[in-house]
C-alpha cells in the first residue's frame, strides 16, 4: 500500500514536499512515480524514478520538480519549486512498469491535494 501525504495550499511560487510511503520494501520495486489528476483531466506521470537512479520528467516538471527515493525508508519523495497554478491537482504515487509510466503495477489511494493559488 502506498500512501501520499505532503499536500496543501501554497502560493505561485512557492514549493512543497511530497512523501509516499510505502508498507512494504520498495528495494524490490524497480520504478516508483509520481501522478496527478487535475479537475477534468486524465491523470498523468509527472515523474518516475528507477532503481539505479534513472529518472523521467513530465516536460512540464521538468527544471522545477525531483524526484528521490529512499529504499531504506521506503519512501518517494517530489521535491516541486517554483509551483504554478496549473500544477494544482491530486497527486498521486505508483508503482510504474517502466519510466514512461503509461501502465502502473498498483493500486490507486487516495492522494494528495496540491492546490496553488494566490
Amino acid at each position: 500500500q502506498l500512501q501520499a501525504s505532503g499536500g496543501g495550499l501554497v502560493q505561485p511560487g512557492g514549493s512543497l514536499r511530497l512523501s509516499c510511503a510505502a508498507s512494504r520494501s520498495i528495494r524490490r520495486i524497480d520504478v516508483m512515480g509520481w501522478f496527478r489528476q487535475a479537475p477534468g483531466k486524465q491523470r498523468e506521470l509527472v515523474a518516475a524514478i528507477a532503481n539505479g537512479g534513472s529518472t523521467n520528467y513530465a516536460d512540464s516538471a521538468k527544471g522545477r520538480f525531483t524526484i528521490s527515493r529512499d529504499n531504506a525508508k521506503n519512501t518517494v519523495y517530489l521535491q516541486m519549486n517554483s509551483l504554478k497554478p496549473e500544477d494544482t491537482a491530486v497527486y498521486y504515487c505508483n508503482k510504474p512498469l517502466d519510466l514512461r509510466g503509461t501502465v502502473v503495477l498498483g493500486s490507486w489511494g487516495q492522494g494528495t491535494q496540491v492546490t496553488v493559488s494566490s
